[in-house]
């Protein structure tokens, strides 16, 4: 009983080491090669996990030998254009210039309920409103609205927004963010003293923040009885 649930946990190690290297996308956003490799991990780890008559390297090795592959089809992607088209495929247009491809959509397989179910899942409700719709070689559908139909941004009145860069935690659960506090070129006496602000001291907040404006944002942790 010990020896499965430690081999299950040096396999899980294994396995979440692999996948960070693999990279950081979601599964929606897998290219074909890189889903076929996380299903095979999947499948290698656990055989090993359960048959305590198998060698638990006899699962270890060939996830690292899949690891290897993942790795050098990754760089071929990135040295070879004509060697990605072939590996993981090009982009088709299913809507152009706001008409249906009926072409794409029958080599695509795609139905039109399928087409108008993606649109919809990119809120856009009405075929007629779409000029472009792309379906990327991840699986996922772009959709580009007719310029009427787009939604509004600053540009189109000319008005110029303000730089707001990106917010900062200080502290989590907490804990001092330190890394945070000198990308701001501050201390813990600063960020003492806003938040004593909000009456509490830093430790004893559930999360500080603050924004590119250098607002702060602040919220106690819940005491404890």
């Amino acid at each position: 009983m010990l020896i499965t649930f430690f081999r299950a946990i040096i396999l899980y190690v294994i396995v979440l080491i692999v996948m960070r290297l693999m990279g950081k996308r979601e599964i929606g956003q897998l290219q074909p090669f890189e889903l076929a490799i996380s299903i095979m991990i999947a499948d290698l780890a656990t055989i090993p996990m359960t048959e305590l008559g198998i060698p638990i390297s006899n699962g270890i090795i060939p996830i690292l030998g899949l690891l290897v592959m993942h790795l050098v089809i990754s760089i071929i992607n990135m040295k070879s254009l004509k060697a990605r088209e072939i590996i993981c495929g090009k982009p088709s247009i299913l809507i152009y210039r706001g008409k249906i491809n009926e072409e794409a959509l029958r080599k695509e397989r795609f139905t039109i309920n399928e087409l108008e179910e993606r649109l919809r899942g990119n809120n856009v409700v009405n075929l007629g409103d779409v000029e472009y719709a792309i379906l990327e070689t991840s699986g996922q559908v772009t959709v580009i609205q007719k310029p009427e139909k787009r939604n509004t941004i600053p540009e189109d009145f000319q008005i110029q927004p303000e730089y707001e860069g990106i917010p900062y935690d200080l502290v989590i659960d907490g804990k001092i963010m330190e890394k945070n506090l000198q990308a701001l070129g501050k201390n813990y006496m600063w960020l003492k003293k806003q938040v004593e602000k909000f009456k509490i001291k830093p430790e004893e907040a559930l999360v500080v923040t603050i924004d590119g404006k250098g607002q702060i944002f602040c919220q106690e942790k819940n005491k404890k009885k």
